[in-house]
């Protein structure tokens, strides 16, 4: 056969780019996308118009799904049947559609996912407001167009008597874009068309006095409202929608009680997340967790365990699971079939512009059909008036044809006017028949006066679809369901805005054992008591650094490696005071070959304010404090320490201030930390003291000229020195002597610059601690050697010394007016108590 002339030759890119848009467009305009006017996109569209045709009303029976499944394929939508199945029952979802449109018999899936029974076991018809998307569609309101065959005709759109867009919602992904539009409160949505149809220049803004924001099916709290008024304004925005809780008391703990979950989210998956947390460590505080949920309504029970912070817990549930979600909102719809992102504005008046033309349609079929009965009745009018003639014209004709020829042309009738006198009964004669048809023209006359005038004047329209509207809304339109919290502004969560603003206690063990407990839990003691026990550890193990600080501020922490790591107080876990806490590599990203030296415990970081540190050869160090404000929780390098040289200890300064360090052996020296210059946070820095033979640094102090110098003993020996009897030396120098060592002292464990208003707590190494009025401790010379603090056995060591500040309320406003002095343990960069406290390290060796 000869093929010559019937192969086209054409370019391959022409030809896919032209299918792909043809592919792209079907997608977009009969597959994806909902039509601005109706709602729906093409499936539900005809499965709805099936059911019409079914006459599955709401007062009539079931029928099975299968049945309805079946005519909606051989009909209208030549596609999969399990497509058609899948759009129907999410219909009958009322966690996934804000009206439901199809009332569901049988199993129609569930919050927790599961999937609906087959068809053939399912059965529907509509749900009551269906009707009303369907209603008038008989009046010629909307065009019919020809289904995939030919064979039937289906409507293009139907005449949603009510704003099923908006109130519903739609999502949907087609090629190259996507909706989703957010479900609404029927009552709202009316209220703001009512709104448009009065004030047709109103804003968005005015529109948002009506429609509140999105009403969502499984309700929930949208958190603030500037998505809504993004969504609102532009078409697009991100909405925050968070679960509703309670937090309940219960045998002496409290449990979590979650009754709403936000929109879409699959419950018995947010259970199985939750679960797998709290299994991997990375959500602490939950004991126990359940699905308490029935027929009642939505409870899910999470128990905590008795030392749990609700609120700390609940935001950890918002922050890691889907507990708090976000809603993103894009409002696309097809206008004349064109895709088209929206504002509230333009959705309310595409659809008032579709329900005008309804109006108008189904008044002119009114109208048509009216003025069509009205011309019957005028000819029997006349019949009735000419009754005698009529019947003697009709007995002398011959045919059938004769009598309506001589009727016409006798009594100027048209032809269905004389069809009409024909085909009239004898009984039409009577005088109460005669009276009827009177009386029925007398009405269609008023009616077509009635509709006539609705289509001569546009408000007349308004009213009636304003009218129609409110009956809607007085039968159907139900309280909103999803709460809206106005007063919430960022859209980030912030834990700290729940947490208590107190001062705990924070213990953390030479093994890294760390735990958080109130401050009060310790009382003072007259000095030479025994103390109470402060934590149970194990015998290779005893407590290390000891400090008071707020829930609020921020920890850094300092390794002996050099290393720096950062922990909010609250996110220490709280625990008994006997018990040993967790270990801190659960919080931190800690080696194992490494241990904490230093902690400092900060409200802010300043530029213009430092951090010095000192280490066990000497060495000291000044970087500004805002090179640790971001500190990767990982940890960073906070100094470039040398070869067997160790971190002992951390202090903020304001650059002006004066640094003591303190050895072992009893030495210690004074200087000023302006002969030190600032370096980058990796540097190494620069020598403070001449250590001695077997001598090495354990603490560094900030000096403070009007108060003390306090310094502690192994075998629990202190007292007190004025800082002026320590001489301002160059850095470098090997210091003077600061406490007379003995064998019945011990070497030093520590020392603090303290006043008669502090307080100081002692822990040895069992664990126990007692808490002094530094007032109660004797003031004497650098070389006595003080009086016995701490009562002890004698393998019992003080190995941890803190100092506790204890300012009142009054005191603090007092303060606040005082001029800011060299250290800035009295700035408000410091913790709200005025102070720093830091632990240094004790250096655990066979000495």
């Amino acid at each position: 056969m000869n093929n010559t002339g019937k192969v086209s030759q054409v370019d391959i890119r022409h030809e896919m780019k032209k299918s792909y848009i043809d592919y792209a467009m079907s997608v977009i305009v009969s597959r994806a996308l909902p039509d601005v006017r109706d709602g729906l996109k093409p499936v539900h569209r005809r499965i709805l118009y099936s059911m019409h045709e079914l006459g599955l009303t709401p007062e009539k029976g079931y029928r099975k799904c299968a049945r309805i499944v079946g005519d909606v394929l051989g009909k209208y939508h030549p596609h999969g049947d399990s497509a058609v199945y899948e759009a129907l029952v999410r219909m009958a979802q009322d966690f996934s559609i804000r009206h439901t449109l199809v009332d569901g018999h049988g199993n129609f899936g569930s919050v927790d996912g599961d999937s609906a029974a087959a068809m053939r076991y399912t059965e529907a018809k509509m749900d009551k407001i269906t009707p009303q998307l369907l209603r008038d569609i008989n009046k010629n309101t909307v065009d019919f167009i020809p289904n995939f065959d030919g064979e039937e005709e289906e409507p293009s759109v139907l005449p949603s008597r009510f704003p099923n867009l908006l109130v519903n919602g739609s999502s949907g992904i087609a090629v190259g874009m996507a909706t989703n539009i957010p479900p609404h409160n029927l009552a709202e949505v009316i209220n703001g068309i009512d709104l448009l149809i009065d004030n047709p220049d109103c804003t968005i803004a005015d529109l948002m006095t009506e429609i509140k924001g999105p009403d969502f099916p499984t309700a929930g709290i949208i958190l603030g409202k500037a998505g809504i008024r993004s969504t609102y304004e532009t078409g697009r925005g991100r909405i925050l929608v968070r679960a509703k809780t309670e937090i309940e008391e219960h045998n002496n703990r409290q449990r979590i009680i979650v009754n709403e979950l936000p929109y879409q989210v699959n419950k018995a998956r947010l259970i199985e997340a939750i679960a797998n947390l709290v299994k991997d460590k990375k959500l602490d505080g939950i004991s126990d967790l359940r699905d308490e949920s029935d027929r009642e309504g939505m409870r899910i029970v999470i128990d905590l365990k008795r030392d749990a912070n609700a609120n700390v817990v609940l935001n950890r549930l918002y922050k890691h699971t889907r507990m708090q979600e976000t809603f993103g909102a894009i409002m696309l719809a097809l206008v004349d079939g064109e895709p088209k992102v929206l504002n509230l504005k333009d959705m309310l008046r595409h659809y008032l512009d579709f329900q005008k033309e309804i109006i108008v349609r189904r008044t002119t079929f009114d109208l048509n059909k009216a003025l069509d009965r009205a011309h019957i009745l005028e000819g029997l009018r006349i019949a009735l008036d000419h009754i005698d003639e009529v019947i003697a014209l009709i007995r002398a004709s011959k045919t059938t044809a004769e009598a309506k020829e001589g009727l016409m042309t006798k009594f100027n009738l048209s032809e269905r006017q004389t069809q009409a006198i024909l085909e009239m009964r004898l009984q039409r004669l009577t005088g109460l028949e005669r009276e009827k048809i009177e009386q029925e023209y007398n009405e269609l006359m008023e009616l077509i006066a009635e509709l006539r005038a609705i289509l001569n004047d546009e408000k007349l329209v308004l009213d009636i679809i304003k009218n129609e509207l409110q009956e809607i809304k007085n039968k159907y339109a139900d309280p909103r369901r999803t709460a809206i919290d106005a007063t919430y502004i960022d859209s980030t969560i912030n834990i700290e805005d729940l947490i208590d603003d107190e001062q705990v206690v924070i213990t953390l063990t030479h093994n890294g054992y760390v735990k958080r407990l109130p401050a009060d839990t310790y009382s003072a003691q007259k000095r030479g008591g025994k103390g109470i026990q402060a934590m149970t550890t194990r015998e290779d193990d005893f407590v290390e650094h000891v400090f008071i600080t707020s829930t609020l501020n921020t920890i850094l922490l300092f390794s002996n490696k050099g290393r720096a790591y950062t922990l909010k107080t609250y996110e220490i876990p709280e625990a008994g005071r006997t018990a040993k806490g967790v270990n801190i590599v659960n919080l931190v990203a800690v080696d194992s070959d490494e241990k904490i030296q230093a902690a400092l415990a900060l409200k802010e970081f300043k530029d213009d304010h430092y951090l010095v540190m000192g280490t066990k050869k000497g060495i000291i160090k000044k970087t500004s404090l805002s090179a640790y404000s971001s500190i990767r929780k990982n940890g960073v390098n906070a100094i470039n320490l040398r070869e067997d040289d160790e971190l002992v200890g951390v202090r903020p300064t304001t650059g002006e201030s004066e640094i003591l360090f303190i050895t072992r052996n009893g030495y210690s020296i004074r200087f000023s930390e302006e002969g030190v210059r600032p370096v980058g946070r990796t540097a190494t820095g620069v020598k403070a003291i001449t250590l001695r033979e077997n001598d090495e640094v354990v603490s560094m102090e900030v000096a403070k000229e009007n108060e003390e110098l306090l310094v502690v003993s192994e075998n629990g020996f202190g007292k007190k020195t004025p800082v002026s009897e320590y001489p301002v030396r160059n850095r470098g120098g090997k210091g003077v002597i600061t406490y007379k060592v003995s064998e019945k002292t011990g070497n030093l464990v520590g020392a603090r610059i303290v006043d008669d208003s502090d307080e100081m707590m002692l822990i040895n190494n069992n664990g126990i601690a007692i808490r002094l009025n530094v007032s109660g401790i004797s003031s004497t010379g650098r070389n006595a050697m003080g009086v016995k603090l701490m009562r002890s056995d004698e393998e019992d060591q003080v190995v941890a010394i803190a100092k506790i500040n204890c300012i009142d309320d009054k005191d603090q406003e007092n303060s606040s007016e005082e001029t800011e002095t060299d250290n800035v343990a009295e700035d408000n960069s410091v913790q709200e108590n005025q102070e720093v406290i830091v632990e240094d390290e004790v250096n655990n060796t066979e000495e």
